[in-house]
């Protein structure tokens, strides 16, 4: 009967390694030199490095095609924003530019009058600091630049601070309704922490924001607010926010730039990080092949080893950055990783070579170096690359660039290792073959010198090997894991033990994937020590209970006036309202208070004409709902509502919701769609 065999690949892949390695062997320093050339060719493409830089959080970290990018690009469309005369930052289809200051009370209470007074005084800092444009040699203040509503006239940065009109004692005066202040302002976004009674009035409160939009309508604008806003962050971050004159509360900050600018800042505070772990890394590879025998030392050999990686990672990466891959943040890990793997295949290498025969040829010994390791470390890097490859799959531009860099470079990895690496250790073994002295390449003595010192033998007497083998002499590590470890290993005892230890590592592995959490957070972009942690930390604290302020959007023109019709859209918000996620009483639509409004005041709404000749008379009442309505050429074409969420408090809340809203869209008899900036997030969830 004729046998199975199962290296029909392995032989003949050892059979080609074998041959490679005999010509590495003898001609060493082709294989040698070429790398090298190619490395300096490749490294070329680090010049493109600053173009190639791509940390954008929102185009590396959401996916793309993201369902939420397309929403955003039909309401960019549909209703654009007028941030001069008719702002509001529940319509903004992106985040605005601002700057927001969170305070958190001290004691129990912020709704006091000494409270009020101190941030009446932090309000006036934010509003009067001003900056120095460069192009124009004038200066930019606040007034200058920000939203407007109503005309001429900036936004309030606090509902309660326009509601004290500068006397703060009032602020312990006024019945505080929550989460509708004065019928207008939903006072959640501004107020947090708070304690109601029974009907709905603030009796305490342990944290407020001050919000500061800035206008961005055209491309001059949006400089001028981003001047402004870097102003603040530099000025502020020096002087501490001037929290030294505030007693009563602690004060953190927050702008549109900080979640960008500390992500940016990421690569600097860990670089110190990535040079200490190269360094031990190095230093325990060095040190792993250092022997104490003068000629066989591999001193030499580690040190180049480590340098066959850089060479690969030089190579792979300048070779994408010339092919114009984005170069991501993400993927200056990778170069830990591709060390980590060559210094594996280094040490495979350097092991095969020692089970080879002293006294053979270099090329007869490379042979069978080849023949024994370059199997092992081509299996490996297959599945590596494979894996990484797979990984380009994703929909995340940040992992796509991280996978197909961290690929690229394990590839040349495995090629420097099989050509450069061997190469050196072929040079290695010739310097071996001589009896020559690792440090100074002196020809040095095989038998010790009874009539030396002992520190003479040690350093200038070497080429020492196994009498009885042949090989050279095992590594003391060597001995002990065969001599020590492995009968300790085979104990009865310690296996009991280790299994033991494998049940409670396997009960804790399993119990920890429970506790994964889905989901980004953003805080993470930004390091340990930056304000903006302090900021997310207290909005996580007071300001959770409501969630994000949803756009429903008709996506096309209807007929508004028609009964039918209008059964259709009230039973598609109720289908939202129904949702767990949604609040019931909070909900806003121009078209309900627009019906409600025609019947007080008798106005005809039954057909188009009259529906869209009264519409222009109620938009005069009720201006702000203005935006919500897309007329063209006599045509309704898009609307949007609003449904106000609650208890957002984790990310698999914030998938439940993205999911459920989603699904309340389709079963909507009306076509329409839902948005809001944050989807953008939540899409990188399935």
């Amino acid at each position: 009967m004729s046998r199975c065999h199962t290296d029909c690949i392995q032989r003949p892949l050892s059979r080609a390694f074998r041959w490679l390695g005999k010509l590495v062997g003898r001609y060493p320093w082709w294989f040698l030199l070429i790398p090298f050339v190619l490395s300096a060719g490749l490294g070329a493409g680090f010049y493109f490095l600053p173009q190639r830089q791509a940390n954008d959080i929102e185009e590396q970290f959401t996916p793309i095609g993201g369902p939420a990018k397309t929403e955003r690009e039909f309401v960019r469309t549909r209703f654009p924003t007028n941030d001069s005369g008719q702002f509001s930052a529940s319509r903004l289809y992106t985040e605005g530019s601002f700057v927001s200051l969170l305070a958190v009370s001290t004691s129990d209470n912020v709704l006091h009058s000494n409270t009020f007074e101190e941030l009446m005084k932090l309000d006036e800092m934010v509003q009067n600091f001003t900056v120095m444009n460069p192009e124009t040699n004038t200066t930019l203040t606040f007034q200058q630049l920000c939203a407007e509503v109503q005309g001429p006239r900036c936004i309030s940065s606090n509902p309660l601070l326009s509601a004290v009109q500068g006397n703060v004692s009032l602020i312990e005066t006024i019945h505080i309704q929550y989460p509708m202040f004065e019928n207008s302002s939903f006072l959640a976004t501004y107020l947090g922490g708070v304690q109601l009674n029974s009907e709905n009035i603030v009796q305490k409160a342990k944290a407020i924001r001050l919000v500061y939009y800035l206008r961005e309508d055209d491309e001059n604008d949006r400089e001028k607010s981003l001047q402004w806003i870097n102003e603040f962050i530099t000025f502020f971050s020096k002087n501490d926010l001037q929290l030294g004159e505030i007693k009563v509360s602690q004060v953190s900050y927050f702008t549109s730039l900080s979640r960008q600018q500390e992500f940016d800042g990421i690569t600097k505070s860990v670089i110190p990080l990535f040079a200490i772990t190269y360094f031990i890394t190095i230093f325990f590879s060095i040190v792993s092949c250092i022997r104490f025998d003068c000629v066989r030392n591999k001193f030499w050999v580690a040190a180049f080893g480590v340098i066959s990686s850089g060479l690969a990672v030089v190579s792979s990466f300048g070779l994408l950055l010339l092919c114009g891959v984005p170069f991501v943040v993400t993927v200056g890990n990778a170069p830990f990783l591709i060390l980590g793997v060559g210094v594996d295949d280094m040490f495979i290498m350097i092991s095969s070579w020692q089970q080879t025969k002293v006294k053979d040829k270099v090329e007869d010994r490379m042979a069978d170096t080849y023949a024994e390791a370059a199997v092992s470390i081509t299996i490996t890097t297959l599945t590596d690359v494979l894996a990484f490859y797979i990984g380009i799959l994703t929909s995340f531009q940040s992992v796509q660039a991280f996978c197909i860099y961290t690929g690229t470079a394990i590839l040349f990895c495995f090629l420097y290792n099989v050509t450069c690496f061997g190469a050196f250790l072929a040079l290695n073994g010739r310097r071996e073959e001589s009896n020559r002295h690792w440090f100074i390449c002196k020809k040095v003595a095989e038998e010790e010198d009874t009539h030396r010192s002992s520190a003479y033998n040690m350093c200038c007497v070497g080429g020492g090997y196994s009498q009885i083998s042949g090989k050279e002499t095992d590594h003391p590590v060597t001995s002990f894991f065969r001599n020590q470890y492995g009968p300790f290993l085979t104990n009865i005892w310690t296996k009991i033990f280790v299994l033991l230890l494998y049940l409670g590592y396997l009960a804790s592995s399993i119990y920890g994937c429970f506790q994964v959490q889905e989901g980004i957070d953003l805080r993470n972009l930004a390091t340990d020590s930056s304000y903006v942690r302090s900021f997310y930390d207290d909005e996580d604290l007071y300001f959770l209970e409501y969630g994000p302020r949803v756009m429903v959007v008709v996506t096309e023109g209807l007929s508004y006036w028609d009964l039918d019709v209008q059964g259709k859209i009230d039973r598609c918000m109720e289908s939202f309202i129904d949702d767990p996620y949604v609040s019931k009483s909070l909900s806003e639509s121009w078209f309900t208070v627009c019906r409600e409004m025609a019947q007080q005041m008798n106005l005809n709404i039954s057909d188009k004409n009259n529906f869209i000749d009264n519409l222009s008379v109620l938009f005069t009442r009720i201006p702000d709902f203005k935006q919500d309505v897309d007329i063209q050429s006599g045509n309704i074409i898009a609307s949007r509502f609003f449904i106000q969420t609650v208890n957002v408090t984790s990310a698999v809340d914030e998938r439940n919701l993205l999911n459920q809203v989603r699904h309340s869209a389709k079963t909507c008899e009306i076509p329409v769609l839902v948005y809001h900036p944050a989807f953008i997030y939540f899409d990188h969830m399935p």
